[in-house]
């Protein structure tokens, strides 16, 4: 597959969505009725959730056409890998540009990404998917290409939603309800359906509200994510040996600094880490604060609004939590260590606690100063110490 500059991308995007639809494990049982009546209920949700979220946390989209702007998708697990494979095509062309300015140099890393590298990353992307794609409920892709977002449905009658591949540039973002995934939890956990679809949709919905309401946020984001990429060492005698640092660390055999962050607890190898410079890691770590802030922000506005609209939300939430802290079998935890989906639960859990621990301080209104600016935004240090943020920022 090509770019439309004529030179060849480093992953087969066409053969990672092949890939991940033939991998991809089939969802519930449900009849056709059964699907519709879901996808129609998620759209309502999806709707009724965006005034809920508002009126809890006070935030309002910078104007109708940003909000418009933004759809809400309804999609199955190989609509889902369409729209992440079209994402993951905006953020990593600079990265390719790289790639294509070595090779064109003929440097060391000239044949690392030849049509049979494109189609080897291209598989692995593909089974990486597949298995993800079963684990989301719902997202909010930052890194949506830009409009037209869908294609033509495969026939009058289909249900769900499907994301073109792109690339047309980026976006404003887009929401992804995944409708088998959230059918297969319900089931799992034994809850009112009803309730916990727009349980789901209040979490989800959280985070089109604050890229709506907080114009700066995407950029912001984006320009983290392009720094980090710009950071890549496409050197393979470099990342060959960082690999081999990495190799030991997994052993067992950590050096000092590292060795210490893991007697600490604060240590978790996973392959972000294993190719990352130091100047990736400073990146990361500002990253990790803001998506902590997003994520624990919209755990604690669906349980916050979950009361008044959602009658068995403690329930809920028991359940969930449960599952999460239960986890899956050996080989699924050890790809959710290795792809550091662990740090993403973390995520959760400390940016919750930041996000109650500010309010508690300085109330909903106070807490808002976070959206001001990126000044404003809480430290990788400050997610642990709500107190240290209030003083610098909400006194």
């Amino acid at each position: 597959m090509t770019s439309a500059s004529g030179g060849a991308d480093m992953v087969d995007w066409n053969l990672a969505v092949a890939t991940a639809t033939r991998l991809v494990r089939p969802g519930p049982e449900v009849s056709r009725a059964e699907a519709a009546a879901v996808v129609a209920e998620l759209r309502r949700h999806a709707l009724e959730a965006e005034e809920h979220v508002r009126a809890f946390t006070g935030m309002r989209s910078s104007s109708l056409a940003a909000a418009a702007a933004t759809p809400v998708l309804v999609v199955d697990r190989p609509g889902w890998v369409r729209a992440n494979v079209a994402g993951f095509r905006t953020v990593v062309q600079p990265l390719v540009e790289k790639l294509r300015a070595r090779r064109a140099a003929g440097g060391p890393a000239a044949g690392v990404f030849g049509s049979v590298g494109e189609k080897a990353t291209g598989i692995e992307v593909g089974a990486l998917l597949a298995f993800l794609s079963t684990k989301v409920l719902g997202q909010y892709e930052t890194f949506a290409p830009a409009e037209p977002s869908l294609e033509a449905p495969d026939s009058p009658a289909a249900l769900f939603d499907k994301p073109r591949l792109g690339p047309e540039g980026p976006g404003p973002g887009r929401l992804l309800l995944v409708a088998p995934n959230i059918v297969h939890v319900e089931r799992e956990l034994d809850v009112d359906p009803s309730d916990f679809r727009l349980w789901v949709c209040l979490h989800e919905e959280t985070h089109r509200t604050q890229f709506t309401a907080v114009p700066w946020l995407r950029d912001h984001i984006q320009s983290e994510v392009q720094s980090f990429l710009a950071e890549t060492d496409v050197d393979p005698g470099a990342l060959l040996e960082r690999l081999r640092d990495a190799a030991g660390s997994l052993g067992g055999g950590l050096p000092g600094g590292a060795a210490r962050e893991r007697e600490a607890g604060g240590g978790s190898s996973n392959l972000l880490e294993i190719v990352q410079s130091p100047a990736q890691r400073e990146i990361l770590g500002r990253l990790t604060a803001v998506m902590s802030l997003l994520e624990g922000h919209a755990d604690v506005v669906m349980d916050g609004v979950g009361p008044a609209v959602v009658p068995s939300v403690a329930e809920i939430r028991e359940k969930f939590q449960q599952r999460r802290d239960r986890g899956a079998n050996r080989l699924d935890l050890l790809l959710r260590r290795l792809l550091g989906m662990d740090a993403k639960l973390r995520q959760y859990q400390d940016g919750a606690v930041f996000v109650r621990g500010v309010v508690e301080r300085v109330g909903m209104e106070g807490f808002n100063r976070v959206w001001t600016s990126p000044n404003t935004l809480p430290t990788k240090e400050e997610i642990h110490d709500p107190a240290a943020w209030v003083a610098r920022v909400a006194r």
